[in-house]
């Protein structure tokens, strides 16, 4: 046997009569009528008992009979079973498991920080008890190793601007990262019987050593493109204002005073504080 086999026990509710039935009945009938037989009737009704199981929703018991594998009960209920069966729970519920955050590197060599959110299930009993030693323990252990693996396929972010850019990195591509960890999952817990229902990256950061440089490494970038924002913006504004000024014909410049009209509003506009703008009083000759 190799896999799981459902088992179809015995009505509990007419075992349970039948010992209620042998239990007082012998104890009475040998009070009143001090028959040594009806002892016989009281130690049938005590095998009986040990065979009633009860099996909750979302639940199993796995049945032994000395050492041999003879099946599974997954269906509600009471039930009763050979006595001499070995019964084990086994829960059929839906499980959380947060892994503790590990330092790992990532594709680059940069340490991080990460950890996991599990969300499984026993799917097969046979497989959970008899495959591996402890199929909880057996999900931390594997669960680790799936998410340090992960971690080293990626990088945390992208670098363009040392032309290292990656289509899929553990912060901004967080479905492709999922789907890619519930996959290797599934194939490390399928062992034991265990079915992957949802796995997502619980925490993500870069290590303290390396936190602070990461971060003005960020800031740097931010700070860069917004620059190169503004810049193009007063780019346009000039060249609007310039265009302006010749087609309406307000004033004529020469390329000396366009040149320095253009550097003037580059300034204004770019600059981080405002501008404190001086009034010329006198002609454009002077």
């Amino acid at each position: 046997m190799t896999q799981e086999k459902d088992l179809k026990a015995s009505n509990g509710y007419i075992m349970l009569f039948v010992f209620l039935f042998l239990f007082f009945g012998s104890i009475i009938s040998f009070i009143v009528l001090s028959n040594a037989w009806f002892i016989l009737g009281i130690v049938i009704s005590l095998f009986i008992l040990p065979g009633l199981i009860l099996v909750n929703p979302n639940g199993s018991r796995v049945l032994l009979l000395f050492g041999d594998y003879k099946g599974t009960v997954k269906k509600n209920g009471l039930f009763w079973v050979n006595p001499f069966y070995t019964k084990k729970k086994v829960s059929l519920r839906a499980r959380n498991f947060d892994s503790e955050r590990l330092k790992v590197n990532d594709k680059l060599g940069n340490p991080v920080m990460i950890s996991t959110i599990l969300v499984w299930r026993v799917r097969d009993t046979y497989k959970a008890s008899f495959d591996v030693d402890n199929f909880e323990n057996f999900v931390v252990v594997q669960t680790d190793a799936a998410v340090r693996k992960l971690a080293s396929l990626y990088p945390y972010d992208n670098f363009a601007d040392e032309g290292l850019d990656e289509d899929i990195t553990l912060r901004s591509s967080v479905n492709e990262v999922s789907d890619a960890l519930e996959k290797e999952l599934e194939e490390r817990l399928n062992i034991a019987g265990i079915e992957v229902l949802e796995a997502r990256i619980g925490y993500l950061a870069y290590a303290n050593e390396i936190a602070s440089a990461m971060l003005k490494r960020q800031q740097a970038t931010a700070i860069v493109a917004a620059r190169h924002k503004i810049v193009q913006g007063a780019v346009g504004m000039v060249e609007m204002a310039l265009h302006e000024l010749s087609a309406k014909e307000l004033v004529d410049l020469d390329a000396e005073r366009r040149a320095a009209m253009v550097s003037n509003l580059m300034v204004v506009l770019c600059s981080d504080k405002d501008a404190t703008p001086v009034v010329n009083a006198g002609t454009l000759n002077h």
